[in-house]
């Protein structure tokens, strides 16, 4: 079974699934790969986090059986795994903008999110340079902020992330503790990924003895092996979806529960990049 098939195979479960409990497990075992690695996939592929795809469709479907039978709110509300009517009305209503009584209003507009399917496209007409490589456990210390999973956000959230702590000092205290110039870029570790919300921290390596002030968090990172992808041009954003929609599919190699790295050489302005990913073969 190829990829795409395993991955509609896994859309089809969930789509047989809506009213009923939906296994994280169960659809990873049907795209054959982990349940951490599909959840961390997902988005990249389709914009959107697992999660939130699945409330989209349950709110759709919602919708439509509002629109055409009688049930009742509450018979509705439980059928698509909400435990009370007033958390159903909210939900309705930041998808829809209306309350769920209001659906079956004449004339009202609500929206539709399709099932997804996954086909062929053409990819691969650039080439993606890569190396795996192992390495020994090491420790990180910097700052965070949690982002959030969906792709479109965070890639907005990241930005105003790095800004912050540029304007707080944060950046200029790390470097001035290392003894590098202040405009010097530093890493960011991108780990606790699960759910609605990731820890994105802005770090470096901790060198051995070095005390950092309360402000900072370590973050410890176990001998892992990597899959490492150069980005002369720094264009991490692009390349993140390089790698889940076109290297991974075909590469043999999963990705593993543990921190992921953008890496920044240089200064501001004259900056290249790598991004690391914790690898396992399948």
């Amino acid at each position: 079974m190829d990829w795409l098939s395993r991955m509609n195979n896994a859309m089809e479960y969930i789509e047989t699934n809506l009213a009923e409990e939906i296994s994280y497990d169960e659809i990873a075992q049907r795209a054959c790969c982990s349940t951490y690695h599909f959840q961390r996939m997902f988005p990249f592929i389709t914009g959107v986090s697992l999660s939130e795809y699945i409330r989209r469709r349950r709110l759709t479907l919602a919708a439509f059986e509002l629109q055409t039978t009688d049930a009742k709110v509450i018979h509705v509300a439980m059928k698509y795994g909400y435990d009370s009517p007033e958390a159903f009305a909210r939900a309705f209503k930041n998808l829809h903008g209306i309350m769920p009584i209001a659906a079956r209003d004449k004339g009202v507009s609500l929206k539709a999110y399709p099932r997804m399917s996954f086909h062929s496209s053409i990819k691969g007409d650039i080439e993606m340079n890569y190396r795996i490589e192992q390495k020994g456990s090491f420790e990180m210390f910097g700052v965070y902020g949690l982002i959030h999973s969906d792709r479109k956000t965070a890639f907005v959230e990241v930005p105003e992330f790095r800004e912050k702590c540029d304007q707080d000092g944060s950046v200029a205290l790390m470097n001035e503790l290392l003894g590098r110039f202040s405009n010097t870029i530093l890493h960011a570790a991108l780990y606790d990924q699960g759910g609605e919300l990731f820890k994105y921290m802005i770090c470096y390596h901790l060198p051995k003895g070095l005390k950092v002030p309360e402000r900072f968090t370590k973050l410890s990172v176990p001998a892992l092996t990597w899959a490492i992808f150069p980005e002369p041009q720094c264009d991490l954003q692009k390349l993140w979806e390089r790698i889940y929609t076109e290297w991974f599919p075909t590469s043999g190699y999963e990705q593993v529960e543990a921190p992921s790295f953008e890496m920044y050489y240089g200064m501001v302005g004259h900056t290249t990049g790598e991004i690391w990913i914790p690898v396992k073969k399948k």
